[in-house]
Formats: C-alpha cells, sequence, structure tokens
C-alpha cells in the first residue's frame, strides 16, 4: 500500500470513529465497541503510516542527493 492510499484510509477511519465517539457519548454501547475496535485497527495502520512515511522521506533524501551530484 502507498503511503497516499493509509492517508486516505486514516482519515477515513478516523471520521468513522468520531461519529461513533459522538454516539458512544449518548450511552450507545455498541458505538463504544465499535470504537475500541477501530482504535485498534487505526494503532495498526499508524504504525504501516510511519513506516511508509520513513522510506518516503529515505527516497527523498537518495533523489536530493543524486540531483546534487548531476550538478
Amino acid at each position: 500500500m502507498g503511503l497516499k492510499e493509509t492517508i486516505k484510509e486514516m482519515r477515513e477511519l478516523l471520521e468513522h470513529m468520531a461519529q461513533n465517539l459522538e454516539k458512544a457519548a449518548a450511552d450507545n454501547r455498541a458505538a463504544a465497541q465499535r470504537v475500541r475496535t477501530a482504535t485498534i485497527r487505526f494503532a495498526k495502520i499508524a504504525k504501516n503510516y510511519r513506516k511508509e512515511s520513513i522510506a518516503a522521506e529515505r527516497k527523498g533524501a537518495k533523489s536530493a542527493k543524486r540531483a546534487k551530484r548531476k550538478k
């Protein structure tokens, strides 16, 4: 999965979590369970995002070094 897809997935999951958080605040037990489940999924996606963003930074740094060498 690419970095952009991971970001999109994180945004969508956060939107769903926000909706369910409002319901959970109104004492909806099912919504509270969905939020707890979503936080576990979000943690996994966040770890993946971190890995992909570091790889993208390193790739960008290598490209910048190559561009400097060509000059």
